[in-house]
């Protein structure tokens, strides 16, 4: 954690506002996309984590003089799961083994910027694929309960809202560090990408963001 504060702080000694890093930690949530986006972050009945890593290229900034930024995103992640079992439709138990996999995504991503109470909030909407290492547990289980497929190869969607640390604290150096909540999901976008309907996921993800 300190050398995650330094190179922070680092970044923003430096900072020409054309990159961004991401580092956030979450947990799956058994809700789908839309009850997540409401607020509705029911725990995934197998415990799992996610250890995310996420940059980005600044295309283009205020663009059509609207208050929007957009950006070229990559990111990787680590997922963390618990053992577990279900009862299917038929009858018998499906067993789930702890898991250690891995994702990499592309994206494009979006963020409207707004002045809220003196500090500067963003809410961010992306865009891109991801390519897992396994068939992730939590989307075994959701695609099992639904006797749906699965895929390693997903679309990806990043639903982000988070705040200036700088502006907050008032410490201009730290204007361009933000703090928030980001939802990353991926799913088959209702069969159209390997006939995955159910069989995705959605983590909840807390996260600091540096622009430099």
């Amino acid at each position: 954690m300190k050398i995650l504060v330094l190179l922070f702080i680092f970044l923003n000694l430096v900072a020409q506002d054309d990159y961004s890093l991401r580092v956030g930690y979450g947990q799956a949530t058994k809700s789908d996309f839309a009850q997540a986006v409401y607020g509705d972050w029911a725990t995934s009945p197998l415990s799992s984590t996610v250890l995310s890593l996420d940059a980005g290229y600044l295309l283009m900034q205020n663009f059509n003089d609207w208050p929007v930024d957009i950006y070229v995103k990559g990111g990787v992640d680590r997922f963390e799961t618990q053992s577990g079992s279900q009862k299917i439709d038929s009858g018998a138990t499906v067993l789930y083994f702890n898991q250690t996999s891995y994702a990499g995504r592309a994206y494009i991503k979006a963020y409207w910027n707004f002045d809220f109470l003196k500090n500067r909030v963003r809410f961010g909407l992306g865009e891109g694929v991801s390519y897992a290492s396994d068939i992730l547990n939590v989307e075994k289980y959701e695609a099992d309960g639904k006797n749906d497929n699965n895929s390693r190869f997903l679309n990806y969607i990043d639903f982000s809202l988070d705040f200036s640390v700088g502006k907050l604290v008032k410490y201009k150096q730290f204007d361009e560090v933000y703090m928030g909540w980001v939802l990353e999901h991926r799913s088959g976008i209702f069969g159209l990408i390997n006939n995955v309907r159910h069989g995705g996921s959605n983590y909840n993800t807390f996260y600091i963001e540096s622009k430099f």
